[in-house]
């Protein structure tokens, strides 16, 4: 059976070359196609045009600058993540992270993230570390469901959640949809600080007893160093919801700061239990900010426009530097 590794030298070059560049083409191709199709994008160009004339750009670059920060605060907890399986540079890992970035755009909730980051490592270590980055992925999600929950709040005390119906009044049905988001999160912040569970599973189950090596690495993780990890995607979480709220406020959104912070808070909540492809949330992404945000403002297309704006900022251009960056990385390796 030929194997990869029989390859010669000047195959594995040209196939090099080629994914990297077949993957910038269709990383391209679908960003062009998610724009082309979305309503209200040449309003929402102009509008930004207009407004940022009269406003400056001050707005735009520091989004920019904190895109920088937002993407090296995850590189720096991949760093720590892998470090069990091997030292890698912040540099290493910032392009990993990019990399990642272009490689998940099309795929559901973001899984082609850890192809991308694992191409850097040793070919020893790229499936452990897919572990790895699963517990990265974890503490951004318990830091965004604790925020989530803090907004849901603010909105369930000066908003209605749901309407009345045969069986339940709106007070109940609050009440219930919030005692289950609470035991969720409490749930999750202690099976992360036990992933030992996670472990006993893959030892207790025969066909997963196998794939116990590749998980292993997530026990080796001190409460110090997930705190450590929670403490980085918290300060993440502040970098990025800043960033929308300050193109919101470029683009002439007014609001006050606290309260568009709390309800974006439920926007990400909202986002990180909607199944959908990174490339194509930005429709999802705009109806949700339109319905939350939209109880601050009537300003809808500022709002859209803001939307389309930090999924260019925030996803597509890391995309694009990240699948430049593939184009040097060597996957297929020699033996």
């Amino acid at each position: 059976m030929l194997k990869f590794y029989y390859l010669n030298k000047s195959t594995k070059i040209i196939l090099n070359y080629l994914l990297g560049a077949g993957l910038f083409t269709w990383l391209a191709w679908s960003i062009y196609s998610q724009l082309i199709h979305r309503e209200n994008l040449q309003q929402s160009i102009r509008h930004m045009s207009v407004t940022l004339q009269q406003r400056g750009w001050i707005g735009i670059f520091l989004v920019l600058i904190f895109m920088l920060l937002n993407w090296g605060l995850e590189a720096r907890k991949w760093q720590k993540l892998v470090k069990p399986l091997e030292d890698v540079s912040f540099l290493k890992a910032f392009s990993a992270v990019l990399s990642g970035v272009s490689l998940s755009i099309n795929t559901p909730n973001r899984v082609g993230e850890y192809g991308g980051r694992i191409l850097y490592l040793k070919n020893d270590n790229k499936l452990k570390a897919i572990a790895a980055t699963i517990v990265g992925s974890y503490s951004q999600l318990i830091v965004t469901i604790i925020f989530g929950l803090i907004g849901l709040l603010y909105y369930i005390n000066n908003f209605a959640l749901v309407k009345e119906s045969a069986f339940l009044n709106p007070s109940l049905w609050q009440k219930i949809i919030l005692i289950m988001l609470v035991v969720i999160c409490v749930l999750t912040i202690l099976l992360y600080f036990r992933l030992q569970i996670i472990l006993s599973v893959f030892e207790k189950v025969p066909f997963l007893r196998k794939a116990k090596v590749f998980v292993q690495i997530i026990v080796n993780y001190t409460p110090a160093e997930l705190r450590y990890l929670l403490l980085l995607s918290a300060i993440r979480y502040i970098v990025f919801s800043a960033q929308y709220l300050i193109l919101l406020d470029a683009l002439g959104v007014d609001f006050l700061w606290w309260q568009a912070f709390l309800l974006n808070s439920v926007i990400y909540l909202v986002m990180a239990g909607v199944p959908t492809i990174a490339i194509a949330e930005l429709g999802v992404r705009g109806k949700v900010s339109i319905f939350f945000l939209g109880l601050l403002s009537s300003n809808t297309i500022a709002i859209i426009a803001a939307t389309i704006g930090i999924w260019l900022i925030n996803l597509v251009l890391p995309a694009v530097l990240g699948s430049v960056l593939l184009l040097g990385v060597k996957i297929f390796k020699e033996k």
